[in-house]
């Protein structure tokens, strides 16, 4: 019998989330049987979104999260015993699953989700960051919902995480002036080192005047990471029919007055700038491109290879340490792609 430690939801905190939010148990699972397999896993991943999934998960339950696993026993001709799998299993060191299982907790059960060839050769936590989903989000959330021209401004909000450092490079293979700003020293330092024209920190410089130097014309594109008070400067200062794409607003998901569905909220967006400029914003979840998630990877590790994309993961070891990782979040902790080596 397998033996499997899980991080469940012991509280809910209204503000950043706590080491006491999350509780660490053990449960053992059954043996497999036909059509069944057991993973272990590798890497787990942490993201920004699970602050947002907590709010709805129930107490008791494990909490949500992709990540790399190796299979280590199987009644599964698919699975078979030392081949890898990338999942939403959560945050469990081991998971009985099967191919109904695994059409629920992958996304759409996208070719098995097996590791992606693509990722071989580099470390099999980038199937959790630049060649998985945050790769994928600045990818497409960046060129078909911008639709970056050459010469174009654009800007990037925490641009030196792993969806805004993918994006910061791809808007300069594709021939555009980059903005990017970034909350540390360090990160601005490594935003340079990836090409944008103008890093800033946004804890220590003027956003506004930042932007009004860079881009006396306004800005053309702007990724989205932050919300708030950030996109209440950056809107105004925004050039006639300009793009906004919508990722995230990490500033917001700390903040129980601004949750999904409390009516009370108070946009940051000016809607008569909106109308006057006539911006287009549009917000995304990668999932919509489903169909073409292998083409986006594909390209990314093309760029890889080829030198023109580059990206860093903060690495946190041993599993015990997951609610660490995933707090750090909210404190600026990591640069790139935050993971946790089980």
């Amino acid at each position: 019998m397998v033996t499997s430690k899980c991080w469940i939801l012991n509280k809910k905190h209204p503000d950043l989330p706590k080491a006491d939010d999350f509780k660490l148990i053990t449960e053992t699972l059954p043996a497999c049987s036909d059509n069944e397999f057991i993973v272990e896993a590798e890497w787990i991943s942490v993201d920004p979104y699970i602050r947002i999934a907590l709010t709805d998960q129930q107490l008791g339950s494990v909490i949500t999260g992709g990540q790399v696993a190796r299979v280590i026993e199987s009644k599964n001709l698919a699975y078979p015993v030392g081949s890898r799998v990338v999942g939403y299993f959560g945050w469990r060191t081991h998971t009985l699953l099967s191919d109904e299982i695994m059409a629920r907790k992958s996304f759409g059960n996208l070719e098995n989700y097996k590791l992606f060839p693509e990722v071989e050769g580099l470390s099999h936590s980038t199937a959790l960051g630049i060649l998985g989903m945050p790769g994928i989000t600045a990818y497409y959330g960046f060129l078909e919902i911008c639709d970056p021209k050459p010469g174009e401004v654009v800007l990037v909000n925490a641009a030196a995480g792993a969806v805004g450092s993918a994006v910061v490079q791809i808007a300069k293979i594709k021939g555009c002036k980059v903005i990017a700003f970034a909350g540390s020293a360090d990160k601005v330092s490594w935003l340079r080192e990836l090409g944008a024209d103008v890093a800033a920190n946004y804890k220590t410089d003027d956003v506004a005047q930042v932007i009004r130097d860079a881009a006396p014309n306004g800005v053309n594109c702007y990724f989205d990471n932050v919300g708030g008070e950030f996109s209440s400067k950056v809107i105004p200062l925004m050039a006639s029919m300009g793009r906004v794409s919508l990722c995230g607003a990490i500033s917001t998901y700390n903040d129980h007055t601004r949750h999904i569905g409390v009516s009370t909220m108070c946009s940051p967006l000016s809607e008569g700038t909106i109308i006057w400029k006539q911006l287009r914003v549009e917000g995304f979840i990668v999932t919509r491109w489903l169909p073409r998630w292998r083409e986006g990877i594909k390209q990314m590790r093309d760029w890889i290879d080829e030198g023109k994309l580059k990206y860093r993961e903060t690495v946190t070891e041993g599993f015990e340490n997951q609610p660490k990782a995933f707090i750090g979040l909210f404190t600026g902790d990591n640069i790139g792609k935050a993971v946790v080596k089980v």
